[in-house]
C-alpha cells in the first residue's frame, strides 16, 4: 500500500487498527451468539426474544463492515475468516447445544459488557493516537452496546 499521510504516525495507525481489530473480533463473535439464539430460542418468550435477537444481530452485522473499513482506512488489513477472528476474541460464540431463554439473555448480557469494556479499552487508544474518527466510531459502539445490555439486564429484573 502507498505510504498514508493522514496525520497519523505507522505506529499510532498500528496501535489504533489493532484495537479496531478487537473490538472487529468480539463484534463478530457476539453476532454470531446472537444469530445462533434468534434461530434457537424457545419458551414463554420466544416471539419477545427471537425478534430482539434479530434486531441485536443485523445491528452488529451492520456494525462490522464499518469496523473494517474504519481499519482499512488505517492502511492496515482486518482478519479475515473465523479463525483469524476467534484468535483475537475474548467472547466465545454460542454452545453447540441452545441453552434455555435466561442462559441466553444472561450469556448476551455478559458479552455485551465484555465488548463495552474492550471497546472503552480502543477508545483510549484511538484518543492517545489522536484519532478522532476512530474515537467517534468506538464512543457510538459503546452507546449502542450500553443501551443493548440495559435492555438485555431489564429482562432478567
Amino acid at each position: 500500500m502507498a505510504d498514508l499521510n493522514i496525520g497519523l504516525s505507522e505506529n499510532a495507525r498500528n496501535s489504533v487498527a489493532s484495537a479496531l481489530n478487537a473490538t472487529l473480533a468480539d463484534t463478530y463473535a457476539l453476532y454470531m451468539k446472537t444469530h445462533a439464539y434468534h434461530w434457537n430460542v424457545t419458551g414463554p418468550q420466544f416471539h419477545t426474544l427471537h425478534i430482539m435477537f434479530e434486531e441485536q444481530y443485523r445491528e452488529m452485522w451492520a456494525a462490522l463492515d464499518e469496523i473494517a473499513e474504519r481499519v482499512r482506512a488505517l492502511g492496515v488489513f482486518a482478519p479475515s475468516g473465523g479463525k483469524a477472528l476467534s484468535e483475537l476474541a475474548a467472547i466465545d460464540t454460542a454452545d453447540e447445544t441452545p441453552p434455555v431463554a435466561a442462559s441466553m439473555i444472561e450469556n448476551l448480557l455478559n458479552g455485551h459488557e465484555t465488548l463495552i469494556r474492550r471497546v472503552r479499552e480502543g477508545l483510549g487508544v484511538a484518543e492517545e493516537a489522536g484519532d478522532a474518527a476512530s474515537a467517534d466510531l468506538l464512543t457510538v459502539r459503546i452507546q449502542i452496546h450500553e443501551k443493548t445490555a440495559w435492555m438485555l439486564r431489564a429482562l432478567t429484573q
